[in-house]
């Protein structure tokens, strides 16, 4: 069963319980965003990918990429589908007008990208670092880099990769030693090793623009000397560089994307922004793409819970005790309570990742553009925020409640034909990569909450209180949850270890938190009525929340054991 995007619950949670044309429209360029222009993205969108993308998934397992002689072959129909994408427009569905992008609303390509990853992960992989390149280089490139390069990856001409790990600097770039000698003509000669790079080669495109992570001779050590250097595997004349794609590994999942180890002999680069400012040109890139990767969460959850749902529609076992609804059969096993209860809080879980995962998406539009600066702070504050908590919350839930998903099949969802194996193994790598989910909660507690005592996160929690629509619950929550992080911030004063200790619980009870945030929106539309939302909503405050209580427990003596 191929994958099929929800059209009517993204679109009623993006324009009915967000209204996101309403929210985006006093921001600069926006002015005339209306429901009709997403509903036609959001149809044309969901044709492309049911119709192009999501029938390649099984190809994109068995039999992935082949790497042969240094070139890499994706699967059958990758490249088709590819080629279709880049003519329909939608790798510059978000970019400026002056690049030739369409300037649509971030949000919109948010949707998009997340349709894609729960129909195909291994091929979006592809595409999935465009936009971000486009922003990096867009922010930081020079007028001549900008000419030569930003049209093509805008367009998706070209793709892109992020090359910021060595074998011996994983999450610590500060350890990287690949370095960049300045030549007379201005470029630099790049030599190196570079390993985990998504689509380090490929056969979709004829040119790949590498963004990598170097030292210059007079660099200092650690993070704050890296440089970024723009190194393309062809040059302009289209001479090859001495790029090369050593070996593609063997990975768990994502069979689909070539993930490669890539070497620099002395390959021609240019400096991308400042010199010894590296990180801070490549998180541009790196922000959008780990709200990219929470969606790839919640895309990969909802695909994992239509096939259980199909599958707990059809298989016949054993008799459902007690009262069922008239319109079940006696022996399906999706009247079962204990299938019930994995499918309903898995859809809760789809569904307030869509809502805190498309706010922020809207945010991120109002933080570049909104007239009013308080107002584009507030939203600087969301993201900030945000997007550490969804990365590492969604990508979690994706991969643990896709497992729940296959425990729906029993034994046939341990078989490859059924599907849903595929997509707890490929979802296991987004809570490691742009990142890992304990990195992600360090940042968020010991980064962003502990420095300010926690002001710039009151204002959040202050704004989900204000738009929480009275819910008795959120409030009690949120107060809380500002005792928790006092608490936290009191012992990390006395233990340089102790935030670090439970960084991950504070992250989750944050996410639980902004659940309950998004869960009061939806039921505050009159339309969150019958089953569809009911029985989700239901099980949230019923089998999710309380897990608010142990983890807030957790954090009452953040100490070494």
């Amino acid at each position: 069963m191929d994958y099929a995007p929800p059209l009517a619950d993204n679109r009623f949670l993006l324009l009915e319980v967000l209204d996101a044309p309403g929210q985006l429209r006093p921001a600069a360029g926006h002015e005339h965003t209306d429901p009709a222009l997403f509903e036609q993205v959001l149809e044309e969108a969901a044709r492309f990918v049911k119709g192009a993308v999501a029938p390649l998934r099984a190809a994109g397992d068995q039999p992935g990429c082949r790497f042969e002689g240094g070139s890499v072959t994706t699967p059958p129909g990758f490249r088709d589908a590819y080629q279709a994408f880049c003519k329909a427009g939608w790798p510059a569905l978000a970019c400026a007008p002056e690049d030739g992008g369409q300037g649509l609303p971030w949000v919109l390509e948010g949707v998009l990208y997340e349709w894609l990853s729960a129909a195909n992960h291994g091929w979006t992989m592809a595409p999935g670092l465009l936009h971000g390149a486009y922003e990096c280089l867009r922010h930081h490139g020079s007028e001549e880099l900008k000419a030569a390069w930003l049209p093509q990856v805008a367009s998706g001409e070209w793709l892109a990769t992020m090359c910021l790990t060595e074998p011996h600097a994983g999450s610590d770039l500060g350890l990287a030693r690949t370095r960049a000698t300045p030549q007379a003509d201005g470029s630099l000669r790049v030599s190196g090793t570079k390993i985990f790079i998504s689509g380090g080669e490929h056969d979709l495109t004829e040119n790949i623009v590498h963004l990598v992570l170097a030292r210059l001779p007079d660099a200092p050590p650690g993070p704050k000397g890296l440089s970024l250097l723009l190194v393309p595997k062809r040059l302009a004349d289209g001479t090859r560089n001495t790029v090369s794609c050593e070996r593609i590994e063997e990975k768990m999942g994502l069979h689909g994307s070539p993930t490669c180890v890539m070497r620099f002999d002395e390959a021609t680069g240019w400096l991308v922004g400042q010199p010894h400012r590296g990180l801070a040109a490549m998180f541009v890139m790196m922000n959008a793409a780990r709200l990219h990767v929470a969606l790839q969460g919640i895309g990969l959850l909802d695909a994992a819970l239509q096939l259980a749902r199909a599958y707990a529609a059809e298989r016949r076992q054993m008799r459902v005790p007690g009262p069922r609804d008239a319109s079940q059969a006696a022996d399906l096993i999706e009247g079962h309570p204990a299938v019930r209860r994995i499918l309903e809080t898995q859809q809760c879980w789809v569904d307030a990742g869509r809502v805190l995962a498309y706010q922020t998406g809207i945010e991120l539009d109002l933080a570049r553009s909104h007239p009013d600066a308080d107002r584009r702070e507030a939203a600087q504050q969301w993201c900030g925020l945000l997007t550490p908590v969804l990365k590492s919350a969604f990508t979690e839930q994706g991969f643990h409640g896709a497992s729940d998903c296959l425990q729906v099949f029993g034994g046939h969802g341990y078989v490859r034909e059924w599907g849903v194996e595929q997509i707890v193994r490929d979802a296991r790598v987004a809570m490691i990569y742009e990142g890992t989910n304990e990195i992600q909660a360090i940042d968020l507690l010991v980064r962003k909450v502990l420095p300010d005592g926690g002001a710039a996160l009151d204002a959040v929690l202050a704004r989900l209180q204000d738009d929480g629509g009275g819910d008795p619950r959120l409030l009690p929550a949120i107060e809380r949850l500002q005792g928790a992080t006092r608490g936290v911030a009191d012992a990390a004063r006395q233990d340089a270890q102790a935030a670090y200790w439970v960084a991950g619980d504070y992250l989750r009870a944050v996410a639980l938190v902004l659940a309950g945030w998004a869960w009061s929106r939806i039921a505050r539309h009159p339309g969150a009525t019958g089953p569809r939302w009911q029985a989700p909503a239901d099980a949230f405050w019923r089998w999710v929340w309380p897990e608010l209580d142990m983890r807030l427990a957790m954090l009452q003596a953040p100490t070494r054991p």
